[in-house]
């Protein structure tokens, strides 16, 4: 079978298709035949050499998210049959015709989705829904800041928090994001070119904010901290801007606020069925209800990897770039 492999980890990291071994399910596994990966900012780091996979799962094929059909069962997994059309994340090596995967870490494909929209789903459903929902306690009547509101969780966050009745302000760098995500219910739009917010989301929300989802990371943290309301909840998931930044912990004892962070990836088998069970339980009946949908910009093949990345590096994608498999 084929993969998209890394040939050269840098800044413009190249990848090619390469012939790689069959992979062989154990007990309770499941072989599934990659019908389209969704692309991440993880892939780009992978590619870049600055954030290796979990042991277990290839260096050199990146890869978080995934539609496909079932192929071959483990002797020990009862729940699915061969042809079942499925979904999922997996820590490493999506970008491949196909993949071996526990069978509780996979959901199934909810018959309105194509396998294209179905591979744009988990990664950031499961990742705003865990951090705003089941980590930050986000209720109905709240209000929530949502950095980087054009990229693929933020999206998905702002469907999340709108379903829930949660008032949303949303921050890009670009003015066109911000009107194409007021067509998702988006309440206040910021366009942050210098990287400044926090007066303009007191105007707006005098006491502060309840929640803040962080998927900058770098500076954004200060303005975070500025805007933030007493007893708010900052949830740090993207770091584009930066691992870095110098904080005011005397804000933090002030205002009792709530700093977290969060990782999908490297959590234990235990905790990604967890995760799995989001997708299950919580989003896919929302999706069939027609009141979440994935957002995708662009399709590229799997033998275009390189370019797909390229892309994603650029930050002019709204919402998802995927790649398809066949």
């Amino acid at each position: 079978m084929k993969a998209a492999r890394i040939k050269t980890f840098s800044d413009q990291p190249i990848l090619e298709l390469d012939e790689i071994p069959k992979l062989s399910p154990e007990s309770f596994d499941v072989k599934v035949q990659v019908k389209a990966a969704g692309v991440n900012q993880a892939d780009l780091l992978q590619a870049r050499g600055k954030y290796p996979p979990p042991n277990g799962y290839p260096q050199d094929i990146p890869g978080l998210e995934f539609a496909g059909v079932i192929v071959e069962l483990g002797s020990a997994q009862n729940k699915f049959k061969i042809g079942d059309r499925v979904f999922g994340l997996i820590a490493g090596g999506g970008y491949s015709e196909e993949i071996v995967i526990h069978h509780q870490c996979i959901t199934k494909i909810p018959n309105n989705l194509s396998f294209i929209e179905a591979a744009a789903i988990p990664e950031v459903f499961i990742t705003a829904y865990d951090a705003l929902v089941t980590q930050m306690k986000l209720a109905m009547g709240e209000s929530l800041l949502i950095s980087a509101i054009g990229s693929g969780v933020g999206l998905a966050a702002l469907q999340i928090a709108k379903n829930m009745g949660v008032t949303v302000i949303g921050t890009s760098r670009l003015k066109e994001k911000l009107k194409k995500a007021q067509t998702l219910g988006l309440d206040h739009s910021l366009c942050v070119e210098d990287g400044k917010f926090s007066s303009v989301v007191k105007e707006i929300i005098p006491g502060g904010v309840d929640v803040v989802l962080e998927l900058v990371g770098g500076d954004y943290l200060l303005e975070d901290i500025e805007c933030a309301a007493l007893k708010g909840r900052i949830i740090v998931v993207g770091l584009l801007a930066g691992r870095m930044t110098n904080i005011d912990l005397g804000k933090i004892l002030q205002k009792r606020l709530l700093l977290q962070g969060t990782m999908l990836r490297a959590r234990p088998l235990a905790e990604k069925i967890l995760a799995n069970e989001i997708l299950e339980k919580n989003i896919v009946p929302l999706i069939e209800a027609g009141k979440l949908q994935p957002m995708i910009d662009e399709i590229f093949p799997l033998k275009e990897a390189t370019q797909a990345l390229k892309y994603l590096a650029s930050s002019k994608n709204f919402g998802k770039i995927v790649l398809a498999c066949d």
